[in-house]
């Protein structure tokens, strides 16, 4: 064989093994890693989208009644004598009819603004503007992944994306909706003290960021296994309690009423503010 020929067959070799190695690449999944770029898809996860799906929804039309009665004190501490409905969105509502949950009586909502650290709710300025414009009093809330990013990343990728406060009465300090990983381990492989401080960090650039301290979403059964005792938050947060039943029940450690109760997700999740619409109003002044 010439040396013209043998060069014409190795070249030929080297350009076959680069199309096949190309065409393997293509065909071979990429290797996960921790991003949420790699798990969120959709409109991500729901408030209390876990919750359910691990605890269940056991509300009725009893149930729904009993979530409007005033339970125990409200946001200033005293006997609670009134309750405020609302609702809470995500991207699954798309365009939100506002108009018609205005004529059901709802007076405030919480849209969902982003998910960990990639994931933005393409619905938001719809969603978050529309219950504004119809009179309700609004705020916007953070689905927490904690094996993703530092606390302090996130609160500021939230705050860039919605997340925001102002002084204008119309718009409610912003959630850190903490529960079930939907993605893997119950407490997002943290132990009880990692996952306090990992809380503990987005709690504090938050308020860095907006003067405010940010509402905790949660469930008491995922507060006892993923946080139980390791940090105190109730001297500065707003409880928002997940519960599906006639009553909020024991509430996650050392806070002693709730300021929210999200109590029914028929036919769309519905939520309680414990106190007046006056009350309410204090809330989002601060």
């Amino acid at each position: 064989m010439g040396i013209g020929r043998r060069r014409w067959r190795v070249a030929a070799a080297v350009v076959a093994g680069s199309v096949s190695a190309l065409l393997l690449g293509a065909l071979t999944p990429a290797t996960a890693d921790t991003d949420t770029d790699t798990r969120v898809t959709g409109h991500g996860q729901a408030l209390g989208s876990q919750i359910r799906e691990i605890e269940g929804d056991h509300s009725n039309a009893f149930t729904k009644r009993q979530a409007l009665e005033p339970q125990g004190l409200n946001s200033d501490g005293a006997k609670a004598y009134a309750t405020v409905p609302g609702i809470d969105v995500s991207g699954w509502q798309e365009n939100v009819d506002w108009s018609y949950w205005w004529s059901q009586g709802k007076r405030f909502a919480y849209v969902k603004a982003t998910e960990g650290t990639s994931y933005k709710n393409p619905y938001f300025t719809q969603q978050y503007n529309g219950s504004y414009n119809i009179g309700m009093i609004r705020g916007a809330y953070h689905f927490a992944l904690p094996d993703v990013s530092s606390g302090a990343v996130q609160a500021n990728y939230f705050v860039d994306n919605g997340g925001g406060w102002s002084a204008d009465g119309k718009t409610l300090p912003g959630v850190i909706d903490l529960e079930y990983n939907p993605y893997g381990a119950t407490c997002y492989g943290l132990s009880q003290s990692q996952m306090g401080a990992w809380i503990r960090d987005f709690h504090d650039t938050y308020h860095s960021r907006t003067g405010r301290w940010p509402v905790i979403y949660t469930s008491t059964s995922w507060w006892n296994q993923c946080v139980g005792t390791a940090e105190d938050f109730s001297d500065t947060v707003p409880l928002w309690v997940a519960r599906y039943a006639s009553s909020v029940g024991e509430l996650p450690y050392n806070w002693s009423f709730h300021t929210f109760w999200q109590y029914t997700s028929d036919p769309i999740d519905q939520n309680s503010f414990n106190g007046s619409y006056e009350r309410l109003q204090v809330l989002a002044t601060g």
